[in-house]
């Protein structure tokens, strides 16, 4: 099989917005080649007691992305065959419109082929069982030890949509949720992705939920994993739309309805949606955003607080934050 590698050159502040960007319009699975030095947490997973030292971090990041290339040379897009100058021409598009806000660096687009990656797939190796407090997270393709089976857990398998719990931010909002749900809970999750934030909602007790995604591949990874969970079909109702700008997803979703809102979205999506978001909660209803780097922080809460939302609690793990706030 046959790919073509689409890599933009930016800068690494710039990196989670590039990928989210690119994300919505239908590239996925990025790649990220950057010399940014590695957490204690992310040396603690490579199982080495001393790493050899990196070179020196120069701010620029490369980030891959890739397409499958048919027989004929065609590529496959969102699901359609396109020309690769089509899919040039909407990378370049949304780089232009990210300059205007935003430094991104040198914002390059550069092509190049490779083959018989199951790109897919092979991320599965490094995706392992691991705990988030007393709740273990773990992936089909592992076994639930015979110590474990009496603890609350999590089957997920993110496929080809974001959300595995590994993030801190992710982390986040599993401990907002598990704090504010009862059992009279009806939840928003606006950015599904795999699901994990609402499926957790439910299995904390959570009466109901509805997602929201802007990528049509959230849709089945969501059934996958409600199935695998053992969560009920009609509790889990999946729309896909942009709920900032959709009047139409708006609607859907429904007015003053939510005990909870949460999103697990970076902080430049977090501000426009916060004031459109309001609508959706119930009077005394909880907001939880998440996805916020830390200089981001006050950024949030002042879109938080200028929507007339109260702040409850500001909590922090790694160089991430969560705002947690409520409606008057």
């Amino acid at each position: 099989m046959k790919w073509k590698r689409f890599t933009v050159k930016t800068i690494t502040p710039a990196e989670d917005i590039i990928i989210s960007t690119l994300y919505d319009i239908g590239l996925e699975g990025a790649q990220i080649e950057d010399k940014v030095p590695l957490t204690a947490w992310e040396k603690e997973q490579m199982f080495v007691d001393i790493l050899p030292d990196g070179p020196a971090d120069d701010g620029i990041a490369y980030l891959s992305f890739f397409v499958e290339e048919t027989e004929n040379g065609t590529l496959m897009f969102n699901g359609m065959e396109a020309e690769e100058s089509e899919i040039i021409q909407k990378v370049e598009t949304e780089l232009k419109e990210l300059r205007d806000f935003m430094d991104i660096g040198e914002g390059s687009v550069k092509i190049s082929e490779t083959e018989d990656i199951d790109w897919i797939n092979n991320w599965k190796q490094y995706f392992h069982q691991f705990y988030i407090d007393d709740l273990l997270v773990i992936p089909s393709w592992e076994e639930v030890k015979d110590v474990d089976k009496d603890k609350k857990i999590l089957h997920i398998d993110p496929g080809t949509a974001f959300g595995t719990g590994m993030h801190e931010t992710t982390q986040l909002c599993i401990r907002q949720i598990k704090k504010y749900v009862t059992a009279d809970t009806v939840l928003l999750d606006v950015g599904t992705g795999s699901g994990i934030l609402g499926i957790l909602a439910l299995m904390y007790g959570a009466k109901k939920v509805v997602g929201t995604d802007l990528d049509p591949c959230a849709v089945p990874a969501v059934e996958e994993n409600i199935e695998a969970n053992g969560v009920k079909r009609e509790d889990f109702t999946m729309m896909i739309g942009n709920i900032i700008s959709d009047k139409e997803v708006q609607d859907a979703a429904g007015y003053g309805c939510y005990d909870i809102v949460v999103a697990n979205i970076l902080a430049e999506v977090l501000v426009p949606l916060t004031p459109v978001i309001v609508n959706q909660l119930k009077k005394g209803g909880i907001y939880i955003t998440s996805g916020i780097i830390d200089d981001k922080e006050t950024t949030v809460v002042e879109a938080v607080k200028a929507a007339g939302l109260e702040i409850l609690e500001v909590t922090y793990q790694g160089e991430w934050v969560s705002v947690t706030a409520r409606a008057r």
